[in-house]
């Protein structure tokens, strides 16, 4: 049986919304005096979190540049691991306070959403020609990255956790 493209879109949806459960889960687990502990190279706990708020607020201009069939701008700062555009993101989006991080991502994670889901699902895997080294880009694509990125995160605090 084939799926309809409304399925596709709210299984997605569901599965961006399961992984940053997970990653917010896995930072709330998180003793406060440990948040700012670097584990993951040169990132701790809320430094993680800023990092996936920046994405959310990239991605929510990303979604609306392939819908006007233009290139999502995060692209011009693509280098090694997104290193030097993460690391803006860390520096813009770093919480002072452990709790106020987890709120604002929960909050940028629900603008991201309300955005796509008012989109309709035929634009969501919709090819509009946007192309980032022969790579199609689409709404689809860049929620499954977010998506793989959360769970391989939510990963790395619960690995974290176990070694304090």
């Amino acid at each position: 049986m084939r799926v309809t493209a409304e399925e596709k879109k709210a299984q997605t949806l569901q599965g961006v919304r399961e992984a940053r459960r997970a990653v917010l889960a896995a930072a709330a687990a998180v003793p406060l005096e440990a948040t700012d502990t670097v584990f993951l190279g040169e990132w701790s706990v809320k430094d993680i979190i800023a990092h996936i708020i920046g994405w959310d607020y990239a991605n929510i201009e990303a979604v609306r540049a392939v819908l006007a069939g233009e290139l999502p701008a995060f692209y011009a700062h693509r280098d090694r691991d997104w290193r030097t555009f993460n690391a803006g993101l860390v520096g813009r989006y770093r919480p002072e306070e452990h709790e106020a991080g987890l709120r604002a991502a929960q909050l940028s994670h629900q603008a991201l959403c309300d955005l796509v889901e008012s989109i309709p699902a035929a634009e969501f895997e919709q090819d509009h020609g946007v192309r980032y080294r022969g790579y199609k880009v689409t709404i689809a694509r860049l929620l499954a990255a977010d998506s793989k990125d959360c769970h391989l995160h939510a990963q790395q605090i619960r690995d974290f956790l176990s070694s304090i």
